[in-house]
């Protein structure tokens, strides 16, 4: 007897069309957190990239609510990063797994994911398009947008060409979506405050449903260095990732194919470990075996003579602009609060380097702001975690292994831990929340002044 099964295939954007709480937004309220989120750091990130202090400016906007209790938002995002150019535009909007970040080097995102997820929710949620506004610097690109979601490719229903007459460089989205702000309220504000901590050289404005202006001032214009895009290294190699290299490669040897397509390697590196798996320096890559392949990646991670993996694949905020950061963010006194920040030295993880960054800091500003005891801040990759907090590492760490009643003073208010991670780090799960060794973060939110600018 046959079973009646139906075999078919669907489309990225479908995949997370119906499991969107891998993306983060599982419910109403965390939407609004994933939403924001995701934008904002999106506009980090292409500031970052022009060499310019982020100016950015974010409005969440109550248009109606709706039966079950929750409302529909529009949120507008602006910033002046580097702008999309226009062919891409389409596609980094309305196609899921199309970006930038696809490179070995440091960045907040990784999979390519947030910006389009985010659209795609407030389409399945509200069936309205998102408008985008970009441009490099030369005319501005108008263009309303929704994605085939079956297909997963860009509708385009709008597209306008613009003067720029003032040389505007930057991208602004506009979008609705269903949310419930009022319970993400409180985390969308600690994410704030602490995202312009470690990022103390933006500058952030937020006008939120209620009319509240919320600034976060940066605290310096000076940047850390960008991460460079560099090659990969054998210990961080894969039978598909071998494969696919010698599938491009030009070399005409695997002599040439390691010294060309491989970071730590030198002359005499390369011919110990070709000589240590028993392969002929003159070999010709593409007439390697399928066993070949395999066995040279099997070697690759027990051979133990290859150099340490470069670090300037990432972008760690360093030790002046961490200090300035948490003491902007906290409002520390240089005279009467202590604040001590430390930088590690590069590390490697199968064959990927990262860098741990962290500080700590008492004093009696802290002591007004915080409940007594211990809050703990935690960031990778320049991205505050507020997830998951008691399965990290540096939970365990500050809550179980150190003993402060034997400490001066017994009982620090404050502790504040950042890592910096290469876009392959090991995680606990799916999802923009976790880091390989850290995941939530706990403080007061930032008292909001002023009325909304006009925009």
């Amino acid at each position: 007897m046959e079973a009646n099964l139906t075999y078919q295939s669907i489309s990225p954007s479908d995949f997370f069309y119906r499991n969107r709480e891998i993306a983060g937004f599982s419910n109403p309220s965390r939407a609004i957190y994933s939403a924001i989120r995701e934008l904002l750091e999106n506009s980090l990130d292409a500031c970052e990239a022009y060499g310019e202090p982020p100016q950015i400016y974010l409005r969440l906007r109550e248009v109606t609510t709706t039966e079950s209790g929750t409302s529909i938002y529009q949120l507008r995002i602006e910033d002046n990063g580097t702008g999309v150019p226009e062919e891409h535009i389409p596609l980094c909007f309305g196609q899921v797994f199309y970006g930038s970040k696809y490179t070995l080097k440091q960045s907040r995102g990784t999979f390519g994911l947030g910006g389009t997820i985010t659209i795609l929710y407030g389409q399945i949620t509200t069936h309205k398009p998102v408008h985008v506004i970009s441009s490099t610097g030369g005319k501005i690109y108008d263009y309303e947008l929704m994605i085939d979601i079956q297909h997963n490719r860009p509708i385009v229903l709008k597209r306008k060409t613009l003067e720029n007459r003032r040389k505007w460089h930057g991208t602004i989205v506009e979008l609705y979506l269903e949310g419930d702000y009022p319970r993400a309220m409180s985390r969308v504000c600690e994410y704030l405050k602490q995202t312009a901590m470690i990022n103390p050289y933006a500058d952030i404005t937020f006008v939120d449903p209620r009319g509240r202006l919320f600034r976060f001032e940066r605290g310096t214009k000076k940047m850390p260095p960008l991460p460079r895009e560099v090659k990969p290294h054998p210990h961080g190699i894969d039978v598909e990732t071998l494969r696919r290299l010698i599938s491009t490669t030009r070399t005409k040897n695997m002599f040439q194919f390691m010294m060309e397509h491989f970071q730590g390697v030198r002359k005499s590196i390369v011919e110990r470990f070709l000589q240590t798996v028993g392969i002929d320096p003159k070999t010709k890559p593409k007439s390697l075996k399928p066993e070949d392949i395999v066995r040279l990646v099997r070697a690759t991670r027990t051979f133990n003579d290859f150099l340490r993996p470069d670090a300037s694949c990432l972008s760690p905020i360093g030790k002046e602009l961490f200090e300035t950061g948490i003491r902007k963010e906290l409002n520390l006194d240089p005279k009467v609060d202590f604040l001590k920040v430390v930088q590690r030295k590069p590390a490697t993880y199968s064959g990927f380097p990262f860098i741990v960054e962290a500080a700590v800091a008492y004093g009696p500003s802290i002591k007004k702001q915080n409940k007594p005891g211990i809050t703990l801040y935690r960031f990778a990759n320049r991205i505050p975690l507020l997830y998951d907090e008691a399965s990290g590492v540096i939970w365990k760490v500050v809550n179980k292994n150190i003993n402060w009643s034997t400490r001066s003073p017994p009982t620090p208010p404050s502790s504040s831990p950042s890592t910096s991670a290469p876009p392959r780090s090991p995680t606990r799960r799916w999802g923009r929340s976790t880091s390989p060794i850290d995941r939530r973060s706990r403080g007061r939110s930032p008292t909001p002044s002023g009325r909304p600018p006009a925009h």
